[in-house]
């Protein structure tokens, strides 16, 4: 089951950064630490080509700190890439941005040639806190809902420093089955957009491979590896109580608390991929979209022959 979600103001968020790209000097994106290839937008990627780029890798302080390194590592190994961590609710390492910024374009500084920076990023990974940790001040509106900003925002930092905030943006279609799934369980896709339950499954369909211990120590329940994802759902909610007449387990409910115990950390610092990992997914959802639009093809001009055929 494909994950989307695209609501209109993401296409104008589009549009508004394709024409603002044009006078920005260096281009922040934000990445969720716990999925950094899943959150980095391809249509972003498109859009900014040619810029200096600073990857932040915010929520680091809910991500696994060995993964984290590994994806720094990757990030800062691209050319016109810097990359940082930060837990966006510290306000010095947050600082640090602006000097990155100014290393990836040293020529621009000052009245006459004021640094312009454009941060943009999926929704909910934490721009707005970042930029109110910045100002010092509530200078953006925050949430912990997909989509709370919904336009443009120019903040000054320094006399000589711009930054444009922009709403959180998804990409038209995510080819990456996984991503999708990341995704929903991060919090970056509107509730209405997923099945709770089917997110949960694949979340600990992962964590039973890489972190079975973690939810040991969550749920207190032995022999993690020896469950498929199915079954250790429903001894999680017969653990937590999610038990309905009958004895029936609610899964519904049992999706909702691990999905919640990964948003919270309660389950740990946790990290549902590595740059490996995403290149393999890319790879696989990059083939199977040629092979769709190839399908595709083949039907329209089925159509067109059809429609030909019945004119004469």
């Amino acid at each position: 089951m494909a994950i989307q979600w695209f609501p209109g103001h993401m296409h104008l968020t589009r549009k508004a950064i394709g024409e603002r790209i044009k006078e920005i000097d260096v281009v922040i994106e934000m990445l969720d630490a716990r999925l950094p290839g899943s959150s980095a937008n391809p249509m972003l990627a498109e859009l900014i080509k040619g810029k200096p780029a600073l990857k932040i890798l915010s929520k680091q302080d809910l991500a696994d700190p060995a993964r984290t390194a590994q994806w720094l590592a990757h990030y800062n190994a691209l050319p016109g890439v810097s990359a940082l961590g930060l837990d966006t609710s510290m306000t010095s390492p947050a600082k640090a941005l602006i000097d990155a910024c100014r290393q990836l374009a040293p020529l621009r500084g000052g009245m006459v040639k004021p640094m312009r920076v454009l941060i943009c990023g999926i929704p909910n990974v934490g721009k707005s806190t970042l930029i109110n940790t910045l100002k010092g001040k509530r200078a953006a509106k925050t949430g912990d809902e997909a989509g709370v900003t919904k336009l443009e925002q120019r903040i000054s930092l320094a006399d000589d420093f711009y930054l444009y905030d922009t709403p959180g943006v998804l990409w038209p279609r995510i080819i990456v089955e996984q991503s999708g799934y990341n995704l929903a369980a991060s919090g970056a896709i509107g509730v209405n957009a997923f099945d709770e339950e089917v997110v949960a499954l694949e979340l600990l369909h992962y964590l039973i491979a890489n972190y079975p211990h973690a939810l040991t120590d969550r749920y207190k329940i032995e022999n993690v590896a020896s469950h498929t994802d199915e079954t250790l759902l429903e001894a999680i909610g017969r653990q937590r109580g999610a038990v309905q007449s009958g004895g029936r387990i609610n899964t519904t409910k049992a999706a909702h608390l691990v999905i919640h115990d990964f948003r919270s950390a309660a389950l740990g610092r946790l990290t549902l991929e590595t740059p490996e990992e995403f290149a393999a997914w890319l790879r696989e959802g990059k083939k199977a979209d040629a092979e769709r639009a190839v399908r595709k093809e083949a039907i329209e001009q089925n159509k067109s022959k059809s429609k030909k055929k019945t004119r004469k």
